[in-house]
């Protein structure tokens, strides 16, 4: 059976990349013709793509969360008869590379040595990606020799250091600029792919959504005193009051069903059954990835605890754990002294819920009596084209009913 490659699909005029979102086979599994084999996310939705042929899946050609661009390769196949490989719809390697990582120059020796097959068959996945970090363009990445019968990421690091390439980013050029005393001096600095996957999905939102946004302020002493009575009693469960926070909104999130929707499509709405409640996640080299508590609604106080802090951990440890279903998340920005701010729905989640700092402010009760008590504003930013403006009040006015009547609810 001849091996051909299943490349990235021009969907829609002007679309230059995708994501891999997932795969829905492994190698060494047949595979029918049409039958969905990965997920891909472009700016405008996450789709399957179907296989073009019959076959055996043989090898993936890059790791979940890679953005290649159209037409290129994503896996090979062991295919049944004979049968013309589909080309490499609007893929141009060079123009490409020059979009999505720095280009490296190949020495003069492989730039003359003579033309043969690519060695890109032998790349494994970990070190495709691993090149595409360092800024090497495949067809570079074909030229680079291996030890083994691989190409490794040890083999790049040599390449590299033996003076086998040069990266063409303007990174030489500020001090140049510099040292002629040229005005506009710069320099340019990869985009992660963390944050070119973010990038992403901001852009397919600022496409699809319609934002509407509105705020309210808490009570948050309820909060501060269950956190208390917790760390009096001792003992190595010691949630933050931002995870107690986080807990009230997970019981809201039984009862707005809204909040648990997305749109399949532009005549569908898809309501999960359980709450997948997303965390915003900083990283010390300032990407941005998020945690997400699965079925957060059906969780026990403290089993939602734990499960909260281990997909947090999880996220540090570089894990973007966002998917379809991710439908709400939470941005706290209570350490940065941030007290209101206007949130960004990111696809695919409905909404996004702002925490801000802890103040002193006025309490609103019945009597006329002045009265400061401990007060957090919350920011909701909801997609319109899902809940309304009288559905995002009451989701919210529930969030603040809720978090003041937490102790109640720990009991």
């Amino acid at each position: 059976m001849p091996v051909v490659s299943l490349r990235i699909p021009q969907i829609g005029e002007g679309l230059q990349e995708a994501r891999l979102v997932a795969v829905l086979k492994q190698p060494g599994e047949k595979v029918k013709r049409d039958e969905p084999i990965y997920q891909m996310e472009t700016d405008k939705a996450v789709m399957d793509v179907e296989s073009p042929y019959e076959g055996t899946l043989t090898e993936w050609m890059a790791p979940v969360d890679t953005i290649l661009p159209i037409g290129g390769e994503v896996a090979k196949m062991d295919v049944v008869g004979d049968v013309e490989e589909a080309p490499a719809h609007g893929h141009a390697p060079a123009a490409a590379a020059a979009n999505s990582t720095a280009v490296v120059e190949a020495p003069a020796a492989a730039a003359t040595a003579p033309a043969g097959p690519a060695r890109n068959a032998d790349v494994p996945p970990k070190t495709r990606a691993y090149a595409k970090e360092k800024g090497i363009a495949d067809d570079v990445l074909g030229t680079i020799p291996a030890k083994g019968s691989k190409l490794l990421p040890a083999d790049i690091d040599a390449f590299l250091s033996n003076g086998g390439g040069v990266l063409k980013t303007p990174a030489a050029k500020p001090a140049a600029a510099k040292a002629s005393g040229k005005a506009g001096a710069f320099s340019d600095s990869s985009i992660s792919n963390k944050q070119r996957i973010l990038n992403s999905r901001m852009v397919r939102a600022n496409q699809i959504v319609v934002p509407g946004t509105i705020s309210c302020a808490i009570n948050w002493e309820p909060i501060e005193r269950s956190r208390a009575k917790i760390k009096a009693a001792g003992g190595s469960f010691q949630p933050s009051a931002f995870t107690i926070f986080a807990f009230a909104v997970a019981q809201v999130l039984k009862d707005h069903a809204a909040f648990r929707t997305t749109m399949a499509n532009d005549e569908t709405y898809r309501t999960y059954n359980n709450a997948q409640l997303g965390i915003a996640v900083s990283l010390e080299s300032g990407d941005l990835l998020t945690a997400v508590v699965e079925d957060a609604d059906s969780l026990s106080w403290q089993d939602f605890a734990q499960r909260m802090r281990d997909r947090i951990e999880s996220a540090r440890g570089g894990k973007d754990q966002v998917s379809e279903s991710t439908t709400i998340s939470l941005t706290n920005m209570q350490q940065f002294g941030l007290r209101d701010a206007v949130p960004v729905v990111v696809s695919p989640a409905v909404a996004t819920l702002f925490i801000g700092e802890v103040y002193n402010g006025l309490a609103n009760d019945v009597t006329n009596a002045i009265r400061l008590q401990r007060t957090v504003n919350l920011g909701l930013t909801f997609d319109h084209r899902v809940v309304n403006g009288v559905g995002a009040a009451n989701f919210l006015k529930a969030i603040k009913e809720t978090a003041e009547g937490i102790e109640k609810l720990l009991g």
